[in-house]
């Protein structure tokens, strides 16, 4: 599958920079427009790369979304830009796609850094909100401001509903969601948990770091045990006042959080 990139600065090339790039997978309903603002921010620094995941942004609709899906994607991707090796982050979703594919292809990741999610199955659900946004017809649909207004009772969060909109694309009559609704709303269940037997006794011995929001309960410290057994070089730092959006939150704390840990990890100058 090809997916949607987009990289920072906008002239890196990994076949002419010998620097190895910060590869970033946003979460669920993410994209690389949701991160723009903080993946320039971080290119200042070292070359980065955003992916849109399949059933999400640019990138192509698939009749599955399971992490064994996305890993092979990345995989893909990577092997397609020739790049041996990748600094890998990842956020929610993103997360335990970077965690799995670390586990998998050990080899590849030279540093990774998991934004507040931990390798458990959890019992949030966004089911609800998929549901609300299959159910806008539109066809009949004028404008975004009215996609909000129907959207304003299921998904009361102004910050969420803004959030979820931005995956609506094109004009009056001719809407679509960027999203594959329904392909997400069959396979919550699945995005939810984390492929425990295909990963059962692997690990990454790589430089890790899990990066937790202080006021989220994603990636809580009652996490640490289980995760070190997977990543037992894992080093935790929580953001404070940060929630589980912590990049939006607190986009300079999480910033320089990577930074320095990119410093102690990465064996390229």
């Amino acid at each position: 599958m090809q997916l949607f990139s987009q990289t920072y600065p906008p002239s890196y090339s990994p076949s002419r920079d010998s620097s190895l790039p910060v590869l970033i997978i946003p979460g669920l309903f993410g994209s690389t427009t949701n991160w723009r603002g903080f993946a320039k921010q971080l290119g200042e620094h070292c070359p980065v790369i955003v992916i849109d995941q399949r059933n999400h942004g640019r990138s192509p609709h698939a009749d599955s979304h399971c992490y064994s899906d996305m890993v092979g994607d990345l995989l893909e991707f990577i092997d397609n830009i020739a790049l041996e090796q990748i600094n890998l982050c990842g956020h929610s979703m993103g997360g335990k796609v970077a965690m799995a594919f670390a586990l998998i292809h050990s080899e590849r990741v030279n540093s990774l850094a998991v934004l507040d999610i931990a390798p458990v199955e959890y019992s949030h659900t966004h089911a609800p909100y998929l549901e609300e946004m299959i159910e806008l017809d539109l066809n009949l649909l004028q404008s975004r401001s009215a996609a909000e207004q129907l959207l304003k009772d299921a998904i009361p969060d102004t910050s969420t509903r803004l959030f979820l909109l931005q995956s609506l694309a094109g004009t009056p009559g001719k809407f679509h969601w960027r999203l594959n609704l329904s392909v997400l709303l069959r396979d919550m269940p699945k995005i939810l948990s984390f492929p425990f037997s295909q990963l059962a006794g692997l690990s990454h011995t790589g430089n890790t770091l899990f990066v937790s929001g202080e006021k989220s309960d994603y990636l809580l410290e009652s996490h640490h045990n289980q995760i070190r057994e997977s990543f037992p070089t894992a080093h935790f730092k929580a953001i404070s006042k940060a929630g589980h959006w912590l990049h939006v939150e607190q986009p300079q704390a999480v910033l320089e959080s990577l930074l320095n840990f990119l410093q102690i990890g990465k064996n390229n100058d």
